[in-house]
């Protein structure tokens, strides 16, 4: 069963987007330590995602003028491939509904295949740089 909690434990959720975003980070020569990432997202809206009681993954949303911003969806590698990050990011969008708006973004590496996901989920690219897909999806 999936399940979310506030985040227990930062600095266990930055070790998981350390491990996950490792690849990306190193193909983009981004420097990125458990500390960093720890003070990135202190201030930020820190869920643990469970499965069957064990902490499995995280999310971290922000809320701004323009809506929601999903800055992070991580779900741990052994855990992946099991519908867990669809059913999160769908926590993500009814977490946004409830707090009252009626959009959210994310920014995701082009080389990672969780943009598939996003598509799948109903968000479109607005913008591209070299390195990301920025995309949103609104609401209902």
């Amino acid at each position: 069963m999936i399940s979310y909690q506030p985040c227990k434990d930062l600095s266990l959720s930055a070790g998981m987007t350390i491990d996950n975003m490792r690849t990306y980070y190193e193909h983009h020569s981004v420097d990125w330590d458990r500390a960093t990432i720890v003070e990135q997202i202190t201030s930020l809206d820190n869920w643990d995602i469970l499965f069957d009681g064990e902490v499995v993954g995280a999310f971290r949303l922000e809320y701004d003028s323009e809506g929601c911003y999903l800055r992070d969806l991580q779900v741990s590698h052994q855990h992946q491939n099991k519908g867990i990050g669809a059913k999160a990011l769908v926590e993500c969008m009814r977490q946004a509904k409830v707090a009252g708006v009626n959009k959210i973004r994310l920014r995701v590496f082009k080389i990672s295949p969780a943009h598939h996901l996003y598509t799948r989920s109903g968000f479109d690219v607005y913008r591209e740089d070299d390195k990301f897909y920025y995309m949103s999806c609104v609401i209902d």
